[in-house]
């Protein structure tokens, strides 16, 4: 039986304050959760992002998954935009493990969010990630994407997030978490021109980031030939042709 079905939203047209979008940061951070998952042994499926939520319920259901957990952030409505702060984890109040795990969350979720106070639980019978999951399911809006704040809070920490969220799989399954390798380092090389970190893998993706020639760097997971990294606190893409393994 697999364990957690990842499905961080699919909803690019909800725009950040401060650049980006929805879509874009929670795959982010479904993508760093990855080297955390496989060094703890915890097997994993995850949505796409050219679904709908429809589909991610449908392939979370063709699998005995015992957590689904939807990743997404948040958004006042018009007439309060931009004013709410805080945490919401939904849960469906007819699953008592929905419910643990709605607990276990927002719980560990405190230890890093900066305002504890706001990070809450919330019962919901209409959200259908939540409520039509043959697994147990939690829907968590990690903070809202339309304030500054909590935007830029995002930004700023996407490896805590990842690692925190984690942690409370890992205390839903009652699985022991492991740190992946953090000696895992690159060295830019780029022959004295600065290295372009982008948004996505592909080289026609924005570039969010310049990093300078032989900067060294946290590599957390490889795909396709380049690498998910973080620079200055923004989390981004690098071609790997351009780095070089630190011993």
């Amino acid at each position: 039986m697999p364990d957690v079905f990842l499905s961080p939203s699919s909803q690019e047209f909800n725009p950040y304050i401060n650049g980006g979008n929805e879509e874009y940061y929670m795959n982010i951070i479904a993508d760093a959760m990855i080297p955390y998952l496989e060094a703890s042994g915890i097997s994993y499926g995850r949505n796409t992002t050219s679904g709908s939520f429809i589909d991610s319920v449908r392939a979370s259901n063709a699998n005995d998954y015992k957590l689904h957990l939807a990743i997404h952030s948040n958004a006042s409505a018009p007439q309060n935009a931009g004013k709410a702060q805080g945490t919401q984890v939904y849960y469906y109040p007819q699953s008592e493990n929905s419910k643990r795990a709605a607990d276990i969350f927002a719980n560990n979720f405190k230890e890093i969010y900066p305002v504890p106070s706001k990070v809450n639980t919330v019962p919901t019978t209409v959200l259908s990630e939540v409520v039509k999951t043959k697994a147990p399911a939690i829907l968590i809006e990690v903070a809202y994407h339309d304030n500054e704040q909590d935007a830029q809070w995002i930004r700023d920490n996407i490896n805590s997030i990842a690692e925190n969220l984690v942690i409370s799989i890992g205390d839903f399954l009652g699985k022991e978490i492991k740190m992946p390798d953090t000696a895992k380092k690159g060295r830019v090389n780029t022959n004295g021109t600065n290295l372009n970190l982008r948004a996505q893998p592909t080289v026609n993706s924005a570039v969010i980031g310049k990093i300078p020639d032989n900067t060294v760097i946290p590599l957390f997971e490889s795909a396709n030939g380049w690498y998910l990294t973080e620079y200055k606190q923004t989390g981004g893409y690098v071609s790997g042709k351009y780095i070089l393994p630190e011993k």
